[in-house]
């Protein structure tokens, strides 16, 4: 049994090349790294990789990782600047014993030495929103809401299991601001033995749930992923409703090792991709809250079209 599963609609594309290279027998390694990759290669998803949106100095920074569900090695990088692939160093770094999470000129420096690709990861596209959020604010710039991290968790016919995060992280953020997306247990987590999760949303209020690891945890104690999410995400923002009046956005993905998937969001109309060997064309699907639990259906033709229209729309 192989599947892959990640967080909204933007992995359409890379999720079909995945479930052929699957379907092949490739590596969970190979096959979530690729995937991603494909991810942060496509210049007009403002929130990964290339063409991410800048933080407060205009600059884009960089935050990935990589889990190896059968030794549980990590490798991750978090404000990395001027190169290509983020999730291809980030597991370059799971590879060793030490030294596994890296951050901004160090990371950078590792990556130097390893060969990895340099590029401006600031598109002209990115630079017009930037200038347009300056020119539409009257106070210091704040972050933008929307906070689209890519993570995948994957499961090959070799019965490993990897997951994986890419990100730009907010827009506007402050320089060296870093969310939950490389932070193991939070941003991520898998277990070849159990499944794994990811997530996307409000980093500061992820980390404050510890929301992938929670969700594993969950699965360990004989949950469905689908129940493991809804209980963790529905949770933790009571929780934060509670001492705090407000919860950000928390959105969780979830596959275990018998291919079974689920989701969990507390926002409207949140999407994401899967794909297994029992149905191996990717689907996107939308899932929304409803009284603790998450109603999740299959996006319509026109909804995708609306989606990808927006996100490659011509700016002026």
């Amino acid at each position: 049994m192989w599947g892959i599963i990640a967080t909204w609609s933007m992995s359409l594309e890379s999720l079909k090349n995945a479930s052929q290279s699957l379907e092949a027998s490739d590596s969970a390694a190979k096959t979530v790294v690729t995937a991603v990759q494909k991810v942060e290669d496509y210049p007009f998803y403002k929130s990964v990789g290339y063409g991410g949106l800048p933080n407060e100095n205009q600059e884009v920074e960089l935050d990935a990782a990589y889990m190896d569900g059968d030794s549980l090695a990590i490798g991750a990088v978090a404000g990395i600047k001027d190169f290509a692939n983020p999730v291809a160093i980030a597991q370059s770094l799971s590879q060793s014993k030490v030294n596994n999470f890296l951050v901004g000129s160090g990371a950078e420096k590792y990556a130097s030495q390893q060969g990895f690709k340099r590029k401006n990861m600031l598109t002209e596209r990115a630079k017009k929103f930037y200038q347009r959020r300056l020119q539409t604010t009257s106070q210091t710039a704040k972050p933008y809401a929307g906070h689209d991290t890519v993570g995948m968790i994957c499961l090959d016919q070799q019965a490993t299991m990897t997951c994986a995060t890419s990100t730009s992280g907010l827009f506007m953020k402050k320089a060296g601001r870093v969310g939950d997306s490389p932070l193991s247990g939070s941003g991520f987590y898998v277990d070849s033995q159990i499944g794994g999760a990811s997530a996307t949303g409000l980093g500061e209020d992820i980390m404050k749930g510890c929301l992938s690891y929670e969700i594993v945890r969950l699965m360990t104690e004989g949950k469905t992923p689908q129940a493991a999410c809804d209980q963790a995400v529905f949770k933790l923002d009571h929780q934060l409703r509670q001492r705090r009046g407000t919860a950000g956005d928390l959105s969780v993905v979830a596959l275990n090792s018998t291919g079974q998937w689920g989701c969990a969001t507390n926002i409207a109309d949140f999407s994401f991709v899967v794909a297994t060997q029992i149905a191996p064309e990717p689907v996107v699907y939308l899932a929304n809250p409803s009284n603790q639990q998450t109603i999740i259906k299959p996006a319509s033709a026109k909804w995708l079209e609306k989606y990808f229209a927006e996100r490659s729309s011509t700016l002026t």
